[in-house]
């Protein structure tokens, strides 16, 4: 006759299975028997679940791996699109602002040589005329009028041709156009400006040049609308490998919680701002604003295409000497 013994493998409340034992001898399980294999079946249930959990942690973090290396492949090609992004939208910007260039010298071209030369064509006419009727005061009076106003508008159409793209800055340099530009803004504004340069300032190259007259143009415009300040200290200094260019007024200065998103980002900064560091940018360039006592912006570009031109030159650019 067989005995047979049978125990639930039972761990926190659930079934697992059923641990079975038989034996010929029908008075094989006494009642020790039964609670011994009681016991064992309760510590094979939690090892057994355990295991079952153990093997769903394992497939878990297989598939918490999967799901990370996909995330990690995910943000690969997100960091890649986003540079990709970031370079296109780089050369579009520098390809507006190379394009905007070109516009406003061609714009001051035209004003100059057509616009300019209509009102000159305008006061010969209005000469000729002035000496027909130099015997009719009346006449000659009213023809006075007409060439003092078309004199006007040449002075300011030559002005504004000037200020869209000075020609000294193409035909003699950043020097002339610069003193050029800051003498007319000082009698535009009545800021006092002094500019200084480094003994032995010479030509730069072209892009450098337009790059640094820009930011100095966009410095005093901000300068005039927003700081307030009395006097403006302009110094540019050189090096054979680097050009230095430093703004600085005398005015009520920008408030720390707007200049640290200057410093960050674009945000508030307007066009003329983000114009500015990105020509800058372009040139693989440094541009910095601080704020105490007054605003000042910093500018640093390298010459390394333009250091053997002026390899017996030692000025140091790095230190700005005060504005003359």
């Amino acid at each position: 006759m067989l005995s047979i013994l049978s125990v639930s493998l039972e761990a926190n409340g659930k079934v697992l299975g059923v641990l079975s034992l038989g034996s010929t001898d029908e008075r094989r399980y006494c009642h020790q028997d039964i609670e011994i294999a009681a016991r064992f079946a309760t510590h094979a249930a939690i090892a057994i679940q355990n295991w079952q959990h153990l093997t769903k942690l394992k497939e878990d973090s297989a598939l918490l791996d999967l799901a990370a290396e996909k995330l990690r492949d995910s943000h690969t090609a997100l960091e890649s699109l986003v540079l990709q992004r970031t370079a296109a939208l780089q050369v579009l910007s520098q390809r507006l602002l190379r394009t905007q260039d070109e516009e406003r010298r061609r714009v001051a071209r035209d004003l100059h040589d057509s616009t300019g030369q209509t009102l000159t064509a305008l006061l010969l006419s209005v000469a000729t005329l002035q000496k027909q009727f130099e015997n009719d005061q009346s006449t000659s009076d009213a023809l006075g009028d007409i060439a003092g106003i078309a004199n006007q508008a040449l002075q300011e159409i030559r002005t504004t041709s000037y200020l869209l793209h000075p020609p000294l800055l193409d035909e003699v340099g950043l020097a002339s156009a610069a003193r050029w530009y800051v003498e007319g803004f000082s009698q535009r504004s009545g800021i006092q400006v002094n500019l200084g340069f480094s003994p032995g300032f010479e030509r730069l190259p072209g892009d450098v040049e337009i790059a640094l007259f820009r930011v100095l143009q966009e410095s005093l415009v901000n300068v005039n609308r927003h700081s307030a300040a009395s006097t403006v200290d302009i110094g540019i200094g050189r090096s054979p490998d680097a050009v230095v260019m430093e703004v600085r007024d005398d005015g009520q200065g920008i408030a720390p919680e707007l200049l640290n998103r200057l410093r960050k980002t674009n945000t508030d900064s307007g066009v003329g701002l983000a114009g500015m560091r990105e020509r800058i940018n372009d040139l693989s360039g440094q541009f910095e604003i601080e704020s105490s006592n007054g605003t000042t912006v910093r500018v640093r570009i390298p010459l390394a295409s333009t250091a053997q031109l002026n390899s017996g030159k030692t000025e140091d650019s790095s230190r700005i000497l005060p504005a003359a």
